[in-house]
């Protein structure tokens, strides 16, 4: 079958691309941003991308099945080209449960936050203990190096998210995937574009809870009260938590990170690896409780985390000049740049962080978390903060930080002025949900140039 893909270039979609390419389907596909690590896997893969989103691109590329994402609305010119012609198309969620996940065992991981790094974490879990599982992840985990693949395997590992599913189709993603495991990380007020309050996306969580079987297996976080009003409207399905006493705990943690798992107040052994922060500890033991539900022991899970090379874009070094280190991370809210921000702190302790952030998604974009943010960024000794087509004033917004916010309307100013004022053993911790203008390395052969490198060290 022929695919084109709409919006091919998101994590999701992207990952779709891979897999039905690696099904056997021919597919292309359109975007009209590009950026890696997606941009870099499409090439890799030899799909063809078809740059913006007119509708003269339905004769170049013509298809049996047009692959709608969400990023989609009408008004774009091939939006309207295919429903005047009365053209097949179908959401990515739908195409993807009709034919990848149909009959799978399939371990959804849903929440507002960790969803990456723990799918990660629950595929490679299940890797190392040889089932082989298929996977569909919104970022890059560097064990598989991929976002996405498909095996022979009866389980898939799939990232659930609570976004929208099609300009058609208005469900959250999730709906579609029917997990016989379910992860619940932990539910927040998010997505402002599309959800009008919390219980708004409360009520969508509770459709997932529905589709799961009474043989399946909920796995929630026990510190969040949205996903216990989420639980409390109704579940069929056994449930077990973790962040509580009579379920999975985190017992001692070390000076390196190393800490205990407990279950049900017996330790089950303890994780050595490089994850920093409570809320990685808390992604490990859901990563665990949903591993043990499809047949891995905890012992055999522990061991595989301490293998766990984390995920792209995740607290990631991008590179080290002159003692400066930058970092690349994707959080894009407040409780991710306060957790982010805090894990950070645990690593390099006294030494300065310098956070630079861009208010993208749309949520941010909107104003609705611009109370929270000067406090989620306080663990922060500096503040750049890349503000451009806002609709709210950063400005006042940062206010409470005093002299340690910076706000900028573009890129390349902003560089210059971290070139300025960064020194030997600074922090850079880059936050951003999209490509940021490259700004990682812009600011890396800045710091070069003033250092006389010729290159970053890595």
């Amino acid at each position: 079958m022929r695919l084109h893909v709409l919006g091919i270039c998101g994590t999701f979609m992207g990952g779709l691309a891979k897999i039905a390419r690696e099904a056997g389907h021919a597919v292309t596909g359109c975007d009209a941003q590009v950026y890696p690590p997606m941009s870099e896997q499409l090439r890799d893969l030899g799909i063809a991308l078809h740059e913006g989103y007119d509708a003269e691109q339905l004769e170049r590329h013509p298809a049996d099945l047009y692959v709608v994402g969400n990023a989609m609305t009408r008004g774009r010119p091939v939006v309207e080209a295919i429903l005047d012609r009365g053209l097949p198309y179908v959401s990515g969620p739908q195409w993807l449960a009709d034919h990848v996940l149909a009959g799978k065992w399939v371990l959804a991981v849903a929440g507002t936050h960790g969803k990456t790094t723990t799918a990660s974490m629950l595929a490679w879990i299940l890797e190392a203990a040889g089932l082989d599982p298929g996977f569909l992840i919104g970022g890059v985990p560097r064990n598989f190096q991929v976002s996405a693949r498909l095996t022979a395997s009866p389980f898939f590992v799939i990232e659930a998210d609570e976004y929208d599913t099609a300009f058609f189709d208005k469900r959250s993603k999730f709906v579609w995937y029917r997990p016989r495991t379910a992860v619940l990380n932990n539910l927040e007020y998010d997505h402002a574009d599309i959800f009008p309050d919390l219980a708004a996306i409360e009520t969508q969580f509770h459709h997932l809870v529905r589709t799961v079987p009474a043989s399946g297996l909920v796995v929630a976080n026990a510190r969040e009260p949205a996903l216990a009003r989420v639980l409390e409207r109704g579940c069929w399905t056994p449930v077990e938590r973790f962040g509580a006493d009579d379920g999975w705990q985190v017992g001692a943690v070390d000076a390196q990170d190393a800490f205990e798992v407990k279950l049900r107040g017996e330790v089950q052994g303890v994780v050595r690896w490089d994850g920093a922060g409570e809320h990685n500890r808390l992604n490990a033991l859901a990563a665990l409780a949903a591993a043990r539900h499809a047949g891995v022991p905890v012992a055999a899970g522990i061991e595989a985390l301490s293998r766990f090379q984390g995920v792209k874009r995740r607290l990631e070094a991008r590179g080290t000049v002159n003692g400066i280190t930058v970092y690349d991370d994707f959080a894009h809210h407040p409780t991710a740049f306060e957790a982010t921000i805090a894990g950070l702190r645990k690593r390099v302790g006294t030494a300065r962080i310098v956070a630079v952030f861009e208010p993208r998604s749309n949520t941010m974009k909107l104003g609705t978390m611009q109370a929270r943010l000067a406090a989620s960024l306080a663990g922060a000794d500096l503040v750049y903060c890349h503000a451009s087509g806002l609709g709210w004033d950063a400005s006042k917004a940062l206010a409470p930080l005093s002299t340690r916010a910076a706000i900028y309307a573009d890129v390349e100013p902003m560089v210059e002025a971290l070139g300025h004022v960064l020194r030997p053993g600074d922090h850079v911790l880059v936050m951003s949900n999209g490509g940021f203008g490259g700004i990682h390395g812009k600011l890396l052969r800045r710091l070069a140039l003033a250092a006389g490198q010729a290159r970053p060290e890595r």
